[in-house]
């Protein structure tokens, strides 16, 4: 079977795209991304679907797929380190999500998506525990949920105030898309979340990561906070984006020469609001930001 670098020859260049979810552009104030396709074709060259299966498609994603937009599905409800999760029902209605969607690959935050049973009450995104042991049932659903699909699935680094575990969570990630011979899916704010918790410089782990795997980036905004004193990030999609999140960018962006794709992950405000932060963006990757 061929690996996932000779693999990865017939992934799509997608460029520079937006994420959306379920009923995001019905906030007050969001991006409409087929307007931002019409008016900046550059800056939006796909869409990333948060999909919760329970949810499905809303209209704005159906819209962007009639359109023929290219796009990605990112799952928000599968634990991947849990073999029950991947239970026939769901299996067939990712499948039947892919085949409206179309994806050029799945991607998704690696980490704990609900307690429990899968059910709406109990949703939520925790890290993973960072130890050697998390990485081989990690692994394990994602071959699965990638033999079930026909379709890579990248994982991705999630967020936290709080990470438990000795390990590095690059290093953690390594060793799980080595597991998997899989591509990985780097978020710069996510990443950058980690570092500060643990106190490390932005670029700290770097040299674990297998860059030639890594085939997507996110960049996003977030706000600073502090709570009952406990400095923390709150990863708020807005569009002040941390010092430390741009440096963790241009570095990754001078590694990952197997790069195909970058998310800004400003789904919940106004076009005008966010086109400083699609150029920023787009100069720093030497893409078209017309």
């Amino acid at each position: 079977m061929p690996t996932f670098l000779e693999r990865s020859a017939a992934l799509p260049h997608l460029g520079l795209g937006i994420s959306t979810e379920y009923g995001a552009r019905r906030s007050p104030g969001a991006l409409d991304p087929r307007a931002l396709r019409r008016e900046h074709p550059g800056l939006g060259g796909f869409l990333e679907v948060g999909v919760e299966i329970e949810r499905g498609l809303d209209a704005d994603a159906r819209a962007w797929v009639a359109d023929g937009g290219p796009t990605t599905y990112h799952f928000l409800d599968v634990n991947l380190d849990e073999p029950e999760d991947l239970d026939p029902g769901w299996l067939a209605a990712v499948r039947g999500t892919v085949d409206e969607l179309r994806p050029a690959w799945l991607c998704g935050d690696a980490g704990l998506w609900h307690f429990g049973t899968r059910d709406r009450g109990q949703m939520l995104l925790l890290p993973p525990v960072l130890v050697p042991e998390s990485v081989a049932p990690m692994a394990a659903g994602l071959v699965a949920l990638r033999q079930a699909t026909g379709h890579e699935v990248l994982p991705e680094n999630p967020p936290g105030a709080f990470f438990v575990g000795p390990m590095h969570v690059l290093e953690l990630f390594a060793a799980v898309a080595e597991a998997a011979d899989t591509g990985l899916l780097l978020d710069c704010a996510h990443l950058a979340m980690f570092q500060r918790s643990r106190g490390l410089a932005f670029d700290a782990g770097f040299d674990a990561l297998p860059w030639e795997r890594v085939i997507e980036l996110h960049v996003a905004g977030g706000s600073e906070r502090a709570i009952e004193g406990l400095p923390v990030v709150d990863d708020d999609h807005g569009i002040e984006v941390l010092p430390d999140t741009w440096a963790i960018f241009e570095g990754a962006l001078a590694r990952a020469g197997n790069l195909r794709a970058v998310v800004v992950e400003c789904e919940r405000n106004p076009l005008p609001d966010v086109l400083p932060l699609f150029r920023r963006v787009a100069s720093a990757w030497g893409v078209d930001a017309r």
